[in-house]
C-alpha cells in the first residue's frame, strides 16, 4: 500500500529511517478502471458518424453474417456517404464495387433519414441492386424497442 519504513539501530543507538522506494499502485489502478468505464460507455456511441433520424419499423434485427457489413447513409439534406465519407452519386456504384472487390455477395445497409423522399431510397437502393449486390437491406429503428 503505501511507503513502508525500515528501522535500522546500528547508529550510536538511535534509529534511522530510510522510506523504501516502492511505488504506490493504487491510484493508478483506480484511474485505469475510471477510464475502462469511460471508455466502455463511450465507445457504442460512436458506431455511425452521420447522424441520421431513422424511421420505426417493426421487422426483425438482422443477423451480422459479415464481419463488416459497408453502410450507406442517406442525410437529410440529400447528401450521400459510405461509411463517413461523402460520395458523389455517379460514383457510388464504382466505389463499392472496388471496397467489395466485385463480391455480390458482401451485405450493404442503407440508412436514411425518415424525413427523406421515398423515392430517392428506392433510386439509391435500385442503383445498389441493379449493380449485382443482393444483400441490400434498410436500417430502421426497432419500434418494438420504443416506450408508449
Amino acid at each position: 500500500m503505501g511507503a513502508k519504513l525500515d528501522i535500522n539501530s546500528s547508529r550510536r543507538g538511535r534509529s534511522s529511517h530510510r522510506p523504501m522506494s516502492d511505488i504506490n499502485v493504487t491510484p493508478f489502478v483506480d484511474v485505469m478502471l475510471v477510464l475502462l468505464v469511460v471508455f466502455m460507455v463511450a465507445a457504442p456511441l460512436l458506431t455511425a458518424g452521420v447522424p441520421i433520424d431513422l424511421p420505426d419499423s417493426g421487422a426483425k434485427s438482422l443477423n451480422d453474417e459479415d464481419n463488416k457489413p459497408l453502410e450507406v447513409s442517406l442525410s437529410k439534406d440529400g447528401n450521400l456517404f459510405v461509411g463517413e465519407t461523402e460520395v458523389k452519386r455517379d460514383r457510388l456504384i464504382s466505389l463499392l464495387s472496388s471496397m467489395t472487390n466485385n463480391d455480390p455477395e458482401r451485405r450493404i445497409y442503407i440508412r436514411a433519414d425518415k424525413t427523406m423522399d421515398y423515392g430517392q431510397v428506392m433510386e439509391i437502393l435500385g442503383d445498389i441492386n441493379g449493380a449485382g449486390f443482393k444483400k441490400v437491406a434498410l436500417i430502421s429503428n426497432n419500434s418494438s424497442a420504443k416506450s408508449p
